[in-house]
C-alpha cells in the first residue's frame, strides 16, 4: 500500500456537474505512478478539490476503481475542507515545509499561538483519517509505504491500529538539524519524531537528511542511536533508517522527450534563441527554489561579461506554486519583477536576454532540456531536485550549475559546478565557467552525470525500500 497527500489522479467539476479526470501533478506522484503501473498495490490519498470530493461521493467507500475509473486500486479520502486547509496549508506547507527548508524569517515567523494549536489538531485529525483508512484496507502483515511530511504522524497512529503491519515512511524533503527543528513547540517536535519512529523503516533521499533526523531523535527524544547501522531505538522499538536516492527512468524520459508535442516546442525555442548559447532553469515558484537570486546572478554575469551580450539567452520556466499562500504569491511577483528589470536593462530590438514562462508546460520543459548548454539549479535547500538529474539525461552536452544545498549534490557534485545558493557573485562566475567549459570536458561530465542520475530509477527506488522493510 502507498499513502500520500496527493494521489495519481485529480478531478475537475464543470458547471453542468460533469467530472473530468486527469493525472495528478508533482514529482512525488510522477515517480510513484511509474511504480504503481508495475505493482500490485493500493494507493490511499486525499481529495484535494471540489471535483475530487464529488468523485469520492460517487465511489463506494471512496474506492475510485470500484466506481469504474481507470485508476488502478485507489481509495481517496474525503476530509472536511476546513480540516484539510488547516492541516495542509497551515501546518504541512506553512510550518513543516519551512522548518525542513530552514526558510523562516525568524524576527517575524514562526508565531505559535492558540490559533496554531487548533491548526495542529487538524493535522492530527488528518493523519488519523489516513491511519484508519490504511488499517481498514490493509491485509494481514501488509507492507505500507507512507509518503512525506504531510503524514508524519500516520506511522505511529497506524501502529496502534494494526501492529501486524510492516510500515515505512519516506521523507522527500530535507530534514532540519536539531537546533533548527527545535523551533517547533516542544510537544509538536516530539510528536513528529515519535510519529515517524512508529515506522519499521524511515527513508530519506540523502545521508545528510538521514543523519539530521537521527540527531533530532537523539537530542530531542533522548533516543538511543546507532549511527553506523543507522538504527534508532526508542520506547523499546527500533526503527531502521535508510538512504534511497531517487533517480530518473532514463529510457522513459528520453522516449517522452522524442514525442511530437516536444518536437514542436523544440522548433519554437530554436527560433527564439537562434544560434545563441542557452541557459535553462525549470522550477516551481517555491520559496526554496531561489529563482530570484538565480536571475540576479545572470544579471551580474551580463554586467561582468559584455562580450556575451547578444550571444546567450536565459530561458527560465517558473511555474506558479501554492498560490493560496501569500508568501508564494509575493515571491512569484518578485520573480516577474526581476525578469522585467533584466529585459529592460539589457534587451535590444534583436535580443531578448531572458525569456520567462510562467505557465506549466511539461513538453516545453522537455524541449528546453534538450537544447540546454547550461542548466541552473540553485535551490536554497532541496530534498533531492530531479530537475538536476533530468537535464543531463536529455542534453548530451549540458553543464550543470548546482547548489551544494540540493540533495542531488551528494551524487552529482563531482561533475557539476557547485555553488553556494546565497552567493550571487559566485553563481554568476559559475555561469560563465559553464559557458566557456571546453567541449570534451563538458561531454565527459555530462556522461557521468547521466550515469549517476539514472542509478536508482523509481522502480528500483521503491524495490530498494521494500527490501529494507522485509
Amino acid at each position: 500500500m502507498i499513502a500520500s497527500n496527493r494521489g495519481p489522479v485529480s478531478f475537475t467539476l464543470s458547471e453542468d456537474g460533469a467530472l473530468t479526470m486527469r493525472r495528478g501533478g508533482g514529482g512525488l506522484v510522477s515517480g510513484l505512478s511509474e511504480v504503481a503501473r508495475d505493482s500490485d498495490l493500493l494507493w490511499v490519498c486525499a481529495a484535494l478539490s471540489d471535483g475530487d470530493r464529488s468523485a469520492v461521493r460517487l465511489a463506494p467507500g471512496g474506492r475510485l476503481d470500484g466506481a469504474g475509473y481507470d485508476t488502478g486500486p485507489l481509495r481517496m479520502l474525503e476530509i472536511a475542507p476546513a480540516v484539510f486547509h488547516r492541516a495542509y496549508n497551515a501546518v504541512a506547507n506553512s510550518t513543516l515545509w519551512f522548518v525542513s527548508h530552514l526558510l523562516y524569517n525568524s524576527p517575524f515567523t514562526p508565531h505559535f499561538d492558540g490559533r496554531f494549536q487548533r491548526e495542529w489538531e487538524s493535522y492530527q485529525d488528518y493523519n488519523g483519517a489516513f491511519a484508519l483508512a490504511l488499517a481498514e484496507e490493509a491485509g494481514h502483515e501488509a507492507r505500507v509505504m507512507i509518503q512525506d511530511y504531510h503524514l508524519s504522524l500516520t506511522p505511529a497512529m497506524l501502529r496502534v491500529e494494526r501492529p501486524d503491519l510492516r510500515i515505512a515512511h519516506f521523507s522527500h524533503t530535507p530534514w532540519a538539524p536539531p537546533e533548527y527543528f527545535s523551533v517547533l513547540p516542544d510537544e509538536v517536535a516530539v510528536e513528529i519524531l515519535e510519529g515517524l519512529l512508529g515506522a519499521d523503516h524511515a527513508g530519506f533521499l540523502t545521508a545528510r537528511w538521514a543523519d539530521a533526523f537521527v540527531s533530532c531523535c537523539e537530542v530531542i527524544l533522548g533516543a538511543r542511536v546507532d549511527r553506523d547501522r543507522r538504527n534508532v531505538t526508542y520506547q523499546d522499538r527500533t526503527t531502521r533508517i535508510g538512504v534511497h536516492a531517487l533517480g530518473v527512468d532514463g529510457p522513459a524520459l528520453r522516449a517522452r522527450a522524442a514525442e511530437p508535442d516536444v518536437e514542436s516546442h523544440l522548433q519554437v525555442i530554436k527560433e527564439q534563441v537562434g544560434d545563441r548559447r542557452l541557459i535553462v532553469r525549470i522550477d516551481r515558484t517555491e520559496l526554496s527554489k531561489n529563482i530570484v537570486r538565480g536571475m540576479a546572478a545572470y544579471r551580474e554575469f551580463l554586467a561582468a561579461h559584455p562580450e556575451w551580450h547578444g550571444k546567450v539567452v536565459h530561458l527560465a520556466f517558473a511555474y506558479p506554486s501554492r498560490h493560496d499562500l501569500p508568501e508564494y504569491r509575493e515571491y512569484t511577483a518578485a520573480v516577474q519583477r526581476c525578469a522585467k528589470e533584466i529585459e529592460d536593462e539589457y534587451g535590444t530590438d534583436d535580443w531578448d536576454p531572458l525569456i520567462l514562462h510562467m505557465e506549466d508546460d511539461y513538453p516545453r520543459s522537455l524541449a528546453a532540456y534538450r537544447l540546454a548548454d547550461v542548466l541552473l539549479v540553485n535551490p536554497i535547500r532541496d530534498g533531492m531536485n530531479l530537475v538536476a538529474k533530468e537535464g543531463p539525461i536529455l542534453s548530451p552536452r549540458c553543464a550543470l550549475v548546482l547548489s551544494r544545498e540540493a540533495g542531488a549534490a551528494a551524487e552529482l557534485g563531482a561533475d557539476a559546478l557547485l555553488v553556494n545558493p546565497f552567493d550571487v557573485s559566485g553563481t554568476a562566475t559559475a555561469l560563465h565557467d559553464a559557458l566557456v567549459m571546453p567541449e570534451d570536458e563538458r561531454t565527459n561530465r555530462a556522461t557521468r552525470l547521466r550515469a549517476a542520475a539514472t542509478a536508482l530509477p523509481p522502480q528500483l527506488w521503491f524495490a530498494d525500500q521494500l527490501r529494507a522493510l522485509a
